[in-house]
């Protein structure tokens, strides 16, 4: 029996629907496991495809494809070590989340997913089947136990490997980042490993769909609990890890153990990525973002910036009577700081226009948030003119505050293409600038240092629609906000545990209502950056019309 077992862990970035492109990097990947005399190379969750395929995955033709890619790739991998990838298995009617492994030309054998999630992003139930609690395969004459993502959660699928022969585990995942998880997932691995005694592998994808990041961050863990190898997060990469046999079964020879960075490099970078990716698989190469002077789209010209490139990203300012020469020196600093092409676009002309337009249908009437709203209008649709000529993505700069309560403008400061910040609350916005103010990392392709200003973090927030407007005239301060919707919409939390907190009973309400009245606009708005697990998208599935308010007192 052989003594020593040589697994190449990919912890790769697929590409959703690309499958001619996800088999080439397999093809690639197993070039360099066959090189370094692996025995498998093991790929993550239904990594032909690309994750989350959703209801995609459902169209038959869809998954016959990526079946047939998956066989093709059987048979130019044939001479040299096992794969091991994710795919659809449609068995009948039927549909299966599936672990593909791949020996000798041929698919050798297949597990099926069991323990499907249905919660947060996840509508697994809705798509696949449940496959059987199932044994382990064999490579050669060792015999693995996979888990699929989920079924890692819970007790019964790894104890039933173990009990049936699986010599160690492989986890293949499609694992989406929020903050915190990896905690997470150490401690739920680290119960199967203490439930099994066998060694634990937990590979996860790297790269950005959607609102969701995958955080990559795979690990190996040895029987009692012991990290033995950690690869590096938001990053793709290879690491070959050795098992031996020894009188008390397999374990995993100890290997690199990659720094795991804060939470606040953790979300900045995966903002980072979400930008990165989303332009790079959508096809885009260049942004644009209306830049007000303000922090929010300072932050958002920022990460834009480090994930494009500053030569890729345009800054506009298009100030109105109303905007400040504070707001117009800041706005021009963050573009020069950051590398940023700089525009000026004066938008009095075109109100005046609409004014002079709207007259005849305004008189009688006083002025108030709809003269205030088609200053934003008119921005969104000179941005929009900019986007169209030169294939430039709009950027939406809306913090999740705002997002929350309404206040931003629907087809104005709401449009565009895809929101960083939309899963970001104003008080963290705040710090995030902080943090990239005092950091820089090599995945950062703008300069480092102060590229915010101090004084546009420090300055009371203001949309400037009006003579001294400011935020906190509409909204109450935004450390209080922050913490009644973060206990509202995070938490779940009721108006009578909210106000026990010590929030005005009146505000709390005003909150909760201007949330509910908001869902409209949400619905429309652009995708963002998951962060959380209570993610404006499909985290938080509400109806827009709802007349129910919480009674709670």
């Amino acid at each position: 029996m052989a003594d020593r077992f040589r697994i190449t862990l990919a912890q790769l970035n697929p590409v959703l629907g690309d499958l001619a492109g996800n088999a080439e990097k397999a093809r690639d990947a197993w070039g360099e496991a066959k090189a370094a005399g692996a025995d498998l190379l093991a790929l993550t969750e239904m990594f032909i495809t690309g994750y989350n395929a959703q209801d995609l995955v459902d169209r038959p033709a869809f998954a016959a494809d990526a079946v047939a890619h998956i066989e093709q790739l059987a048979v130019d991998c044939a001479d040299g070590p096992a794969i091991a990838i994710g795919g659809p298995w449609p068995e009948g009617e039927k549909l299966f989340n599936a672990y593909f492994i791949l020996k000798g030309g041929k698919v050798m054998s297949r597990v099926l997913k069991h323990h499907l999630p249905n919660e947060t992003v996840f509508d697994e139930v809705r798509i696949y089947n449940a496959g059987p609690l199932g044994g382990p395969y064999a490579v050669g004459d060792v015999r693995i136990g996979s888990p699929i993502c989920e079924d890692a959660w819970h007790e019964d699928v790894a104890e039933t490997l173990a009990e049936t022969g699986a010599e160690f585990l492989l986890v293949p995942n499609g694992s989406p980042y929020y903050r915190g998880k990896m905690e997470t997932r150490v401690n739920l691995m680290v119960s199967r490993v203490v439930e099994t005694g066998l060694p634990l592998i937990y590979l996860n994808m790297v790269g950005g769909q959607d609102d969701q990041v995958f955080d990559g961050g795979s690990f190996v863990l040895n029987p009692g609990g012991e990290l033995v190898l950690q690869m590096p997060v938001f990053e793709t990469g290879l690491a070959h890890l050795d098992l031996e046999r020894g009188p008390e079964g397999w374990r995993a020879v100890p290997g690199d153990l990659a720094h795991l960075p804060d939470e606040w490099e953790q979300d900045y970078q995966c903002m980072v990525l979400s930008i990165k990716d989303y332009f790079a698989k959508t096809g885009f190469k260049q942004a644009l973002l209306g830049l007000s002077g303000g922090v929010d789209s300072a932050l958002v010209a920022a990460i834009a910036a480090d994930a494009l490139g500053p030569k890729n990203v345009r800054c506009v300012m298009l100030p109105s009577e109303y905007t400040s020469e504070h707001s117009l020196e800041d706005a021009k600093a963050v573009a020069e700081r950051l590398g940023c092409r700089y525009d000026y676009v004066p938008i009095s002309g075109p109100r005046e226009a609409v004014t002079e337009a709207l007259a005849p249908l305004f008189e009688g009437t006083e002025a108030g948030l709809t003269e205030e709203n088609i200053q934003s209008r008119l921005r969104g649709l000179l941005l929009m003119a900019l986007s169209n000529k030169f294939g430039e993505m709009l950027l939406t700069t809306g913090n999740k505050s705002e997002v929350a309560v309404g206040y931003a403008t629907i087809y104005g400061d709401m449009a565009g293409g895809y929101n960083p910040l939309k899963d970001l609350y104003k008080t963290r916005v705040f710090e995030t600038c902080r943090w990239r103010n005092a950091n820089h990392r090599p995945w950062m392709a703008a300069p480092q240092g102060e590229v915010i200003p101090a004084r546009v973090i420090d300055k009371p927030p203001s949309a400037e629609l009006r003579d001294d407007q400011k935020d906190e005239d509409s909204l109450p301060p935004y450390e209080d906000l922050d913490r009644i919707l973060e206990l509202l919409i995070d938490h779940e939390a009721s108006v009578a545990e909210v106000v026990a907190e010590g929030f005005a009973d009146d505000v709390v309400r005003h909150v909760e209502r201007l949330i509910y009245l908001s869902e409209y606009k949400r619905f429309q708005s652009a995708p963002g950056t998951r962060l959380t697990k209570h993610a404006f998208w499909l985290d938080r599935r509400y109806p827009i019309v709802n007349r129910w308010r919480d009674p709670s007192k």
